[in-house]
């Protein structure tokens, strides 16, 4: 099959376009012939070697995390799904690989696609749908009537988190440039900050939660604008010790964790705030239900730009130049 592939770590590194062999399906696995993925800041992460410690592939590799396409194949212990069903999916970690023509996907990391969108549209959805989710559903218990405040709403994950804290009733605060006010106020959102001309800190007061996707200094900004008993949710790091636990990690990059969030952690504590990372992990139930909010009108995808499969360093270089709004998809078919 062709693939995109990442030769060795480096900085900007290109991917080189290649044949590739099909990967093994493991029997709890489906084969998807890719018709759509998604690129994500991720992927740009990985090539750098920026996560080398916690997510040691091995290169040469594919990347890509999202895809929609048709399910091709069977493993022996699938159940739920047949040839020619129409899924999408955010891959497992170590399975990674949708910048290429075929990819295996774990049974319980997949989901039907939403009748109502493309391929392509579906294939944006996954990863920052489920990293929406599982901060402000899973970690934060986001209610009705309280306050989150989302950082960068005309983002991947800040289009999708608007809709998502909309739909589960709360009042919503952003940030964004006066060029994408218009579209993050369409989405939703009820206060915006323009981070050109404002500073956060002085228009936001007595949030419930943030959802932080920007540097150290915003996620220091962000505790103050939180309420005591308000929850910090980070997807931008740095990482502490419940994320060594949930990757299993060996001794040495658990006290490493530890070292590195020991100030936010004590900085949170003193201000009788809840700190926590997260890193998304595959999950098709939560996708389900992610696509039931999707068929159901509450929210819908936010594309920036669709490139051709041959283009995928050029949709890498354009997620990297941080001037999309919403997000960027590769179409194989």
């Amino acid at each position: 099959m062709k693939a995109f592939v990442l030769e060795s770590y480096g900085k900007n590194r290109p991917l080189k376009l290649a044949d590739w062999p099909v990967p093994a399906l493991r029997d709890d696995e489906v084969l998807v012939e890719v018709h759509a993925a998604s690129v994500n800041p991720l992927d740009a992460k990985i090539r750098d070697g920026d996560f080398k410690r916690i997510l040691a592939y091995r290169t040469p590799l594919v990347l890509g995390h999202d895809v929609a396409g048709i399910v091709v194949k069977l493993g022996p212990q699938v159940r739920q799904f047949k040839l020619g069903d129409e899924v999408y999916a955010r891959v497992d970690d170590f399975r990674i690989g949708t910048f290429a023509e075929f990819v295996p996907v774990k049974e319980a990391s997949l989901a039907f696609k939403p009748k109502n969108l493309t391929m392509a549209e579906a294939a944006s959805i996954p990863l920052v749908g489920l990293t929406a989710w599982q901060a402000l559903v899973s970690k934060a218990s986001l209610k009705k009537g309280q306050k989150v405040f989302i950082q960068a709403g005309s983002g991947g994950v800040g289009s999708f988190a608007i809709q998502l804290a909309k739909h589960l009733g709360a009042t919503v605060a952003t940030t964004a440039s006066s060029a994408s006010a218009a579209l993050v106020k369409n989405l939703g959102a009820d206060v915006v900050v323009d981070y050109k001309t404002q500073d956060f800190v002085d228009v936001l007061r007595d949030y419930d939660v943030v959802l932080n996707s920007q540097d150290g200094q915003t996620l220091d900004q962000s505790m103050r604008v939180l309420k005591p008993g308000g929850r910090l949710v980070s997807i931008s790091g740095p990482p502490d010790p419940a994320f060594g636990h949930q990757i299993a990690a060996n001794g040495f990059v658990k006290l490493v964790l530890r070292v590195l969030s020991a100030g936010v952690r004590r900085k949170a504590r003193g201000l009788s705030i809840d700190y926590s990372f997260l890193f998304m992990r595959a999950d098709g139930s939560q996708l389900r239900e992610i696509t039931r909010l999707i068929e159901a009108g509450a929210i819908r995808p936010v594309i920036d730009r669709v490139f051709p499969f041959e283009a995928t360093n050029e949709a890498l270089a354009h997620v990297e130049s941080g001037r999309a709004k919403g997000k960027v998809v590769i179409t194989l078919k």
